[in-house]
């Protein structure tokens, strides 16, 4: 089996996964239009799987998915999961930049600690094309660019284990902004009721009835 973790630098350690796609006939209405789905269905650190063959290609390439069994469905399940077949997409890298400890503190303080897969889907491919998994993270910044950037993006949540490895990182290398002071409401610009700078004259104020001398 392979090695969970490994260290290419001192700052950048790199834990290897395997993603696993789970394609099912959909039901209802929608399959007029659509016969078969894809859908994220776990993220598994590579050391709990089996033994597999090392990659030839990169990671997510459609040719180095490997059909897997799972437990079969259960009683009662619906006919999307009688149906559904898994694939592993093996030997996927997820690595922890230093420059983006904030992403991983922002994951870890969330209600819960996930990986995300940006994925793809073949142009015009048939129901039987297999997808392409692009990038594992366990940044929440990462998945935020991809989401802006109309990207494919499931999550997964990540077992205890892989939480406190990515703890043990944020620990060592996030550092929050300090806060600053706030600017006392007596020195904020005035601004009249357009927005327009506007000032204050301490002088007498002359008008009606006032001496213009």
């Amino acid at each position: 089996m392979d090695a969970p973790l490994e260290t290419t630098r001192a700052e950048r350690p790199v834990m290897a996964v395997g993603v696993v796609m789970r394609r099912e006939k959909v039901v209802g209405p929608m399959s007029r239009w659509q016969s078969w789905r894809w859908l994220l269905a776990d993220v598994v650190p590579q050391d709990q799987l089996p033994p597999v063959p090392p990659l030839a290609h990169a990671p997510g390439d459609p040719s180095s998915a490997i059909p897997i069994e799972l437990d079969g469905p259960a009683d009662g399940e619906s006919a999307a999961a009688q149906t559904a077949a898994h694939w592993l997409f093996p030997h996927f890298p997820v690595t922890l930049y230093r420059d983006d400890a904030e992403g991983y503190f922002l994951n870890l303080n969330s209600p819960q600690p996930c990986f995300w897969v940006m994925w793809r889907l073949p142009e015009g491919g048939a129901d039987d094309a297999l997808p392409e998994p692009q990038v594992v993270t366990l940044s929440y910044h990462d998945a935020g660019r991809w989401l802006d950037a109309q990207e494919r993006v499931d999550q997964m949540p990540a077992p205890p284990e892989v939480v406190a490895w990515l703890a043990e990182f944020v620990n060592a290398h996030y550092q929050p902004e300090p806060k600053r002071r706030k600017r006392p409401d007596s020195f904020q610009p005035l601004t009249d009721r357009f927005g327009q700078p506007a000032s204050i004259s301490t002088g007498e104020r002359r008008g009606p009835g006032r001496d213009r001398s």
